[in-house]
């Protein structure tokens, strides 16, 4: 059994797969051993689609067989320590791995016991989550007779920033297809302080808040869950202000304030994966410890870290993914032939492609500075302003993204 490998991967996400497709691309005998331990491969973007009822789940699975590359050594296991000092990874089954190169690519993780309750309340019910179970999300949005629709997430990192507010909107547009809209209110709960954070974004945003009638409500604190009461209950950060206010049933437990709820949709709390926070190759915040710019790890030169674990103060995208992923191959390959990486520098590039009605989408693609920094190649699909909805943009949401992942992505060519 082959137990040394010159580019050693953890994770067959997104960042993992399009790592091993591009470097193989560059150089063909590369020995790169990938160690996943799922079956299945999922084009997570879509299931905010399927949770809205307009995406078939099934469409958005793979067999990880088929998207792992072929001359990848797949290592069906779990990783689970680090060392090093001597190059090398164990997993769970016992087997320790060794490397010239390593990429960390792992994803993140769900840590439910942050917001008490809701590990019991999760896809039960009318709680719900596209993150988790968008089926649920999509049979609880179907069935909701009317009342309040509460839309929340988390204090921590979840994927994809907007992707709470986008099944709202969505939500919101079937509620008044189904005829319970009128007896529905809806409101956003969020630990935030604005809608979204590029003033070009924001500013068509506010203006489907608006059309749509919601209740934002910033600063709200998500504490725990009372499912059987169904009742969320949240702390205020200094900064809380509201938007629209509607009354819906509330009530006080000391400092807190507990929103009643007859449908709950929230992004569940998300950390690093276990081995990874328990590993000496994060930072004080509990993710990967890499350059911003460069995506190589601080400490050891070896170890380069992409995707979702990566402690990069961006939006954790896939679009975030094929940017850096081509950074991490020039300095693997730069490495390896000159022993110092290349010049090539990530610029915090992210994108969410924000869906704010059936058939209507905006698009924020920003930097770490928060630039609003649309893709000229958008204009060859006659939008020339991406932050307005859009039924071109819905279209590249619905159908070119998901052909562009599995086709171009994922095959390790440019996009």
């Amino acid at each position: 059994m082959k137990t040394h490998y010159q580019v050693l991967i953890i994770g067959g996400g997104t960042a993992g797969i399009m790592t091993a497709a591009q470097l193989l691309k560059k150089e063909h005998k590369m020995e790169i051993g990938l160690i996943e331990p799922s079956e299945t491969h999922y084009y997570q973007p879509a299931w905010t689609l399927v949770g809205a009822g307009t995406y078939d789940f099934d469409k958005t699975a793979k067999p990880m067989a088929d998207v792992i590359p072929k001359g990848v050594d797949w290592i069906r296991d779990y990783a689970r320590k680090f060392d090093p000092a001597n190059n090398s990874v164990s997993t769970k089954s016992g087997t320790t791995y060794t490397y010239d190169y390593l990429v960390v690519a792992p994803g993140l993780a769900y840590d439910m016991d942050l917001v008490p309750g809701l590990r019991e309340a999760m896809d039960k019910g009318v709680v719900c989550s596209n993150y988790t179970d968008p089926k649920h999300t999509w049979e609880v949005v179907r069935n909701f007779k009317g009342g309040t629709a509460l839309f929340t997430q988390p204090t921590t990192t979840i994927k994809c920033g907007g992707a709470p507010q986008k099944i709202m909107y969505l939500a919101e547009s079937y509620f008044r297809k189904s005829g319970v809209r009128k007896d529905t209110t809806v409101l956003f709960a969020t630990p935030g302080t604005v809608i979204f954070g590029i003033p070009e974004i924001k500013k068509t945003l506010m203006e489907v808040v608006d059309r749509k009638d919601i209740n934002l409500r910033f600063g709200y604190q998500l504490v725990k869950i009372d499912a059987e009461k169904q009742i969320a209950w949240y702390r205020f950060a200094d900064h809380e202000k509201e938007y629209n206010h509607k009354d819906v049933k509330t009530e006080k437990d000391g400092d807190l304030t507990g929103i009643h709820y007859d449908l709950l949709h929230t992004a569940p709390p998300s950390v690093a994966p276990e081995f990874i926070r328990k590993s000496i190759l994060v930072n004080e915040a509990g993710w990967l410890d890499v350059d911003k710019h460069t995506m190589q790890h601080r400490k050891y030169q070896n170890i380069f870290g992409l995707g979702d674990v990566a402690g990069l103060p961006t939006a954790k995208t896939g679009a975030a993914i094929r940017k850096q992923v081509p950074i991490v191959v020039d300095n693997i390959l730069l490495l390896k032939e000159r022993s110092q990486i290349g010049s090539m520098s990530y610029n915090g590039y992210s994108s969410c492609p924000l869906v704010t009605d059936y058939g209507k989408m905006v698009l924020a693609e920003f930097d770490y500075d928060n630039n609003f920094t649309p893709d000229p190649k958008l204009k060859q699909m006659f939008i020339s302003d991406s932050s307005k909805e859009s039924w071109r943009l819905w279209m590249l949401k619905k159908y070119g993204l998901p052909y562009l992942y599995w086709n171009k992505m994922l095959k390790g060519k440019a996009v």
